[in-house]
C-alpha cells in the first residue's frame, strides 16, 4: 500500500488542487441549469473530464436532444483515446486483466497522463499501478469537493475568476509537459504546438484545430528524434 499512499501524497502536493480549482465551475454550471449538486459531484466522478461535463450541462441548458448531447460528450472525449493508448503500455504488469486495464482506462486525464509520464518510468513495474491509482483518487476525490464546493458558491464567484479557474489546467499541463522534457524530440513537440495551435485555429478551426495541429508537429517531432537516433549518414 505503501506506493499507493506515495501517490496519494503527491497528488495533494499540487497536482489535485489544480483539477480541484478548475472544476469548481463544473458545479455553478450545474447549479444554473438547475441540476442538483449530486449530479454535479457524480458527473466529475464518472465522467471525469471537465470540459466533456462543461459540454453536458451546457447542452441541458440549451435544450439539446439526449441523443445528440451523448454524441458530443463522446467525441469531445476522444482526446483521451491516444493518451490511454500511449499510457497504459507502463501500468501493464503480467497476469493483468482487462477489467483492470478498463478501470485503469478511466482515470486516464490530463493531469495524470502528464504526471504518470514523468513519474512512473523511473519506478519498479510492480509499484507503477498503485501509485497511479492512488495519484488518480486523490485528483478525482478534491476535484468532487471542490464540483460540492462550486455548486453552493454559484453567483458569488465574479464570471472572470470562474473562467480563470478553468484555465488553471492546461497551465499546469503545459508546465509539467515542459519539466519533462527529456531530449530534442520533446522540445520540437511541445514549441511546435504551441506554433501551430493559434494558426490552425485561425485555418481550420471547428473543434478540429488541435487535432490537426498535434498530428503535423508530433509528426515532425517523432521524424526529428528517429532522425537523431539515425545519427550522421555514413
Amino acid at each position: 500500500m505503501r506506493p499507493a499512499f506515495h501517490g496519494f501524497r503527491d497528488a495533494l502536493t499540487l497536482p489535485a488542487w489544480v483539477v480541484g480549482m478548475s472544476l469548481m465551475g463544473v458545479g455553478t454550471l450545474a447549479r444554473d441549469v438547475g441540476y442538483p449538486v449530486e449530479a454535479a459531484v457524480l458527473s466529475t466522478i464518472f465522467v471525469w473530464a471537465g470540459p466533456s461535463q462543461v459540454l453536458f450541462f451546457a447542452s441541458v441548458a440549451a435544450g439539446a436532444a439526449w441523443s445528440a448531447i451523448a454524441l458530443a460528450v463522446g467525441f469531445a472525449s476522444l482526446r483521451f483515446l491516444p493518451m490511454t493508448v500511449a499510457l497504459l503500455p507502463l501500468l501493464r504488469r503480467p497476469g493483468q486483466g482487462i477489467a483492470m486495464q478498463l478501470l485503469l482506462a478511466h482515470y486516464v486525464a490530463v493531469t495524470a497522463w502528464v504526471e504518470s509520464f514523468r513519474r512512473l518510468p523511473t519506478m519498479p513495474v510492480d509499484e507503477r499501478v498503485p501509485y497511479f491509482l492512488g495519484f488518480a483518487n486523490a485528483l478525482i476525490l478534491v476535484s468532487s469537493i471542490t464540483t460540492f464546493v462550486g455548486f453552493h458558491l454559484a453567483g458569488l464567484v465574479p464570471a472572470p475568476v470562474a473562467a480563470g479557474l478553468l484555465c488553471l489546467t492546461p497551465i499546469f499541463f503545459l508546465s509539467s509537459m515542459v519539466a519533462g522534457i527529456r531530449g530534442v524530440g520533446d522540445i520540437v513537440a511541445i514549441g511546435s504546438g504551441l506554433v501551430l495551435a493559434p494558426a490552425a485555429s485561425w485555418a481550420i478551426g471547428g473543434g478540429f484545430d488541435l487535432i490537426a495541429g498535434g498530428v503535423v508537429g508530433g509528426s515532425l517531432a517523432f521524424a526529428v528524434q528517429r532522425a537523431r537516433r539515425r545519427g550522421p549518414a555514413a
